[in-house]
């Protein structure tokens, strides 16, 4: 299918809606970036392949230097940090900003370069500890993207939340995939017990 085709089966925007896509944050659309408390990211890797990773802090983490550059922190992980080495060949970035409660979404696309600044990370600090690296965003396109995703999988409906209990836990994948000798429950229980007390957050 090309795009001809394609176009023949969806129809075109309106053109309102090719308007909307800016290529800076404004004092309206800038409350999103303010408020949201978790994005996704996604980015590329040299070898062509993608990369979509979820980031959250305190709503504000991601910082507003001016009205087209962001500043992610990038806080302690599992150490594979498939966006930073995506990012180290191909600045693509893209972050999709929710906010809790809130049905529409805000959308970022543009290019990132890894920064290790202490002066510049110092005020993404939380709990008394700031980030050693960081993603300094220059926005390409700044949109607001419509609710129905949102309404029609009832993401914030608590009706639909599903118990953890019902999946298989982090350990048993990780038994099923990396080591058949693993102790699930030893793991589960170290797991708990670190993010009990917020071990490697920050």
């Amino acid at each position: 299918m090309d795009e001809t085709q394609l176009r023949a089966v969806l129809g075109e925007p309106a053109e309102l809606v090719k308007k909307k896509i800016a290529d800076r944050l404004n004092p309206l659309t800038r409350q999103f970036v303010e408020r949201s408390p978790f994005v996704v990211v996604a980015t590329g890797r040299p070898d062509g392949g993608l990369d979509v990773s979820p980031r959250g802090d305190p709503a504000g983490f991601v910082r507003i230097l001016d009205e087209r550059t962001l500043l992610l922190p990038d806080r302690p992980g599992n150490k594979l940090a498939d966006t930073l080495t995506n990012l180290l060949g191909d600045d693509r970035i893209a972050l999709l900003f929710l906010i809790p409660g809130v049905n529409d979404t805000f959308r970022v696309n543009g290019r990132a370069r890894i920064v290790d600044d202490p002066e510049l990370l110092a005020a993404s600090a939380v709990e008394g500890k700031a980030p050693k690296l960081g993603l300094l965003v220059e926005v390409e396109e700044a949109y607001t993207q419509c609710p129905k995703a949102l309404l029609r999988s009832e993401l914030w409906n608590p009706e639909r939340h599903v118990e953890r209990s019902e999946l298989p836990s982090s350990g048993e994948i990780l038994r099923a995939v990396a080591d058949p000798e693993l102790d699930v429950e030893d793991y589960e229980d170290a797991r708990t017990e670190r993010y009990r007390r917020r071990e490697g957050f920050y």
